[in-house]
């Protein structure tokens, strides 16, 4: 059984040709699931009664309810999914001026384990599956127009590659959704495999990184990846994704009071990226969370003196805001209140 949100927007045809029915319906389904944004078959007004129910048999939508949802006075908004075999997921909308951004989940729970990120403190359940991804883009939808999407949410891609693809090449199908490709970003944790793996698909998605330190000894201290794939591996990964593609590399660095945010951390941190044609760097004052209390936020003096090193090292660097503090908005804090409760 292919769930409804699984089925790129060419390959309806077929389907439904194989079952006798007329190319025009496959419009009419694609009409139905990504311009009336149904969630049932039965809200497909404009489709025959006993097509309905053959599309419910054997092409079900994907459910995806709402659990639960934590505001924030800054507009930020989470959504708690709770997927059809009970597990939870989240995906935060975030509103800014000219844009709506929604950041999107590939896994239940995280197997990468990075220290500061609450997604994996529990490890990894299971990955998604293409149609749970959409129902995630689906269900922000609903909210508002969604204008660009990060995969920055629960899980790592690259370790759902195939599933997360196909759910972004959907997304981005101009008889679907219709998102442009430059709207989607992919965030990885330094799965260095992928690398070469996106490059290869001609897509002109966006990629970021996350580094949040400078060296190896820092780095696998954050972030047990490192030990697999070290700094220099994945630097020449995405030295070669760049020249390969040309298109811009975003590191993420997020600063930890007293752990990342030295003046040599800076100057260590421009050297590193300079190694990488066309890259750019967000720095984010990090969000603290629950599990590890030990993880401050650096102070604004700090953010700027890590802004002003970079920058006059020329490296292209943005000074991120974090957004959704008071609505449990950095990954994985409401799923797990959920699971504590």
């Amino acid at each position: 059984m292919k769930k409804a949100w699984s089925i790129l927007p060419e390959e309806w045809k077929p389907i439904l040709a194989e079952r006798g029915l007329r190319p025009f319906r496959a419009d009419q389904v694609l009409q139905s699931l990504y311009r009336d944004y149904i969630t049932d078959w039965d809200q497909a007004t404009t489709l025959p009664k006993d097509f309905r129910e053959t599309l419910k048999s054997e092409f079900p939508i994907t459910k995806a309810e709402v659990a639960d949802v934590s505001a924030s006075s800054d507009g930020t908004k989470k959504l708690l999914l709770r997927m059809e075999d009970g597990n939870c997921v989240e995906t935060v909308l975030i509103p800014a001026t000219g844009r709506f951004t929604q950041c999107i989940s590939t896994q239940v729970g995280c197997a990468m384990g990075c220290a500061f990120c609450a997604s994996g403190a529990r490890g990894v359940v299971r990955s998604l599956t293409a149609d749970e991804i959409v129902a995630e883009y689906m269900s922000g939808r609903r909210v508002g127009e969604i204008t660009n999407i990060v995969v920055m949410g629960m899980g790592e891609p690259f370790a759902n590659y195939d599933e997360t693809m196909r759910a972004l090449k959907l997304i981005n199908a101009g008889k679907g959704p219709n998102l442009g490709a430059r709207h989607i970003t992919i965030s990885t944790c330094g799965v260095v495999p992928g690398f070469a793996r996106l490059a290869s698909e001609g897509i002109q998605f966006e990629l970021s990184v996350s580094l949040h330190a400078p060296n190896d000894e820092l780095r696998s201290q954050l972030m047990p990846v490192n030990r697999k794939w070290p700094i220099d591996e994945l630097l020449n990964a995405c030295a070669d994704y760049t020249r390969a593609t040309k298109r811009i590399i975003t590191f993420e660095y997020t600063v930890i009071k007293g752990v990342n945010d030295s003046r040599a951390c800076a100057e260590e941190l421009a050297r590193q990226v300079r190694r990488v044609p066309m890259a750019k760097v967000n720095l984010i004052p990090l969000s603290p969370v629950s599990h590890r209390p030990d993880f401050k936020t650096p102070d604004e003096r700090t953010m700027l003196m890590f802004l002003d090193v970079l920058m006059k090292h020329g490296v292209q660097t943005m000074l991120r805001r974090s957004r959704g503090k008071d609505a449990d908005a950095a990954c994985g804090q409401l799923r797990l209140r959920h699971l504590d409760a």
